[in-house]
């Protein structure tokens, strides 16, 4: 089967004047195949995962639910990997056994933002929630060989501009997955002090930037105490991120 967008320029061309043959010579195509294209002849409907796709339709620019889309992206740069080696891609996001409602809520993004039906294999420690579905690698574009801190991880501009309306649920997600929040005790002039504080640890340069960017986008203040941890300790900061991203469950 010829793909959706082949068919459409093809359409578009004899509808700005070209002929069928000429068409047809152009894409070096079968004159009866464009002969039916171009003659009003409905376009294949889409199968699968490519009915929820949004980067492979004409009609919608921006995922169904996007903040669903911010969060799961969060957990795959944490804790995620996406195999494209098989004849269906599959997504899988690692999530320990200890969080049961973030198992749930894994589940749920998938679902929201283009999983028809998920699986949860239960392993050593962790459950990996995974989907399969041909269309994830259009949604995650930051897949590749190789181990996420040893390759270039970077935005595309359609993530971006989701990311900045939505950069909430992207820090809950990397936060859910590598991240904690955390009880620190100090100890000054010999009394015993306990707060809160956030703590997220990536090995990725690139991650842990967009993790910067993210706060900074929430106005939530943060620090490096080593060069792969990032730490959010201020009262206002720690209250801040309560409201968005929360203890794990």
């Amino acid at each position: 089967m010829h793909p959706a967008e082949l068919r459409a320029r093809a359409r578009e061309q004899y509808l700005a004047g070209r002929t069928v043959a000429q068409v047809a010579r152009g894409f070096n195509l079968p004159y009866p195949t464009v002969w039916h294209w171009c003659n009003d002849r409905p376009d294949p409907k889409p199968q699968g995962t490519q009915r929820r796709c949004f980067r492979c339709r004409n009609d919608v620019d921006n995922p169904t639910d996007p903040d669903a889309y911010a969060y799961l992206l969060g957990l795959y740069l944490g804790d995620g990997h996406l195999v494209t080696r098989a004849k269906v891609p599959v997504l899988r996001i690692y999530c320990a056994d200890a969080w049961p409602n973030l198992i749930e809520a894994c589940e749920q993004a998938m679902k929201a933002v283009l999983a028809g039906s998920v699986q949860r294999i239960q392993q050593k420690g962790c459950v990996s929630v995974q989907s399969y579905g041909k269309h994830w690698p259009c949604l995650l574009p930051q897949h590749g060989p190789g181990k996420k801190h040893e390759r270039q991880i970077l935005l595309a501009d359609w993530q971006q501009r989701i990311l900045t309306n939505h950069p909430g649920e992207f820090v809950r997600g990397l936060f859910h997955s590598d991240g904690c929040r955390v009880s620190n005790r100090v100890t000054r002039r010999g009394r015993a002090y306990v707060y809160p504080r956030y703590m997220f640890v990536n090995e990725s340069a690139d991650i842990m930037r967009l993790c910067q960017w993210a706060l900074d986008l929430l106005d939530v203040a943060w620090r490096m105490n080593r060069p792969n941890s990032l730490s959010v300790a201020r009262r206002d900061a720690v209250a801040a991120l309560d409201r968005y991203v929360g203890p794990k469950s």
